[in-house]
């Protein structure tokens, strides 16, 4: 984004604001980017800002909603790598209004939108986010892996953890996803890093048809 614009200066002053904990000032200074707003792509910038001061989930909807319109709007080069995030957004903002099926919908909408950000962490936060969405939102559940990986975490089993949890937890569904965790956790599997018990139950969860 320019920073010379005004309406990006007024959100970056408003996200300063909300930094030092000045909450009313941040709201007011994103609804003055609002009404400053001179077309689509400003309007886009400035209704993501509002979005995250609004009093209800369904207020947080309708601005999310404003700010993907606006977006689509535009539809060039300049919002590219904007639709990860809004996807993102709306996926969270349907799932705390309870829509599951809505939400899932804008999770996979985000996840195909990864590849139009370049590599580093902001990428990896989204993706980290959106494969969490996709397993909340997933029909059944994943049970028996997410089983050992919590017992993993509760007793701080960090060389399963360190091997688990990267691919784990940026598991989109994909092939190469799939195929990355799987290795994961053959490795924990062949290394005999775990008690007995589980042991077994890592046997299992790769001798099943989804491993």
């Amino acid at each position: 984004m320019n920073p010379e614009n005004p309406v990006v200066q007024l959100c970056a002053q408003g996200m300063q604001a909300e930094a030092e904990g000045r909450e009313t000032d941040a709201h007011a200074l994103f609804r003055r980017a609002w009404e400053s707003a001179a077309d689509d792509y400003e309007a886009c910038v400035a209704a993501h800002y509002l979005a995250r001061h609004q009093p209800t989930p369904e207020e947080t909807l309708h601005w999310n909603q404003e700010c993907l319109d606006r977006a689509d709007r535009v539809a060039d080069d300049r919002v590219k790598g904007f639709h990860a995030s809004l996807h993102l957004n709306m996926a969270k903002a349907h799932q705390d209004l309870h829509h599951p099926d809505q939400a899932r919908a804008h999770y996979e909408r985000a996840a195909a939108h990864l590849d139009d950000l370049p590599p580093g962490p902001y990428v990896d936060a989204i993706r980290f986010a959106v494969a969490d969405g996709l397993r909340t939102t997933a029909t059944p559940a994943e049970g028996p892996l997410t089983d050992l990986i919590s017992r993993w975490c509760a007793r701080g089993d960090l060389r399963a953890l360190a091997l688990v949890l990267p691919p784990y937890l940026g598991d989109l569904g994909t092939d190469e996803d799939r195929t990355r965790l799987t290795t994961a956790l053959h490795m924990v599997h062949a290394g005999r890093l775990l008690p007995r018990d589980e042991q077994r139950a890592l046997g299992r969860v790769l001798a099943s048809p989804a491993a």
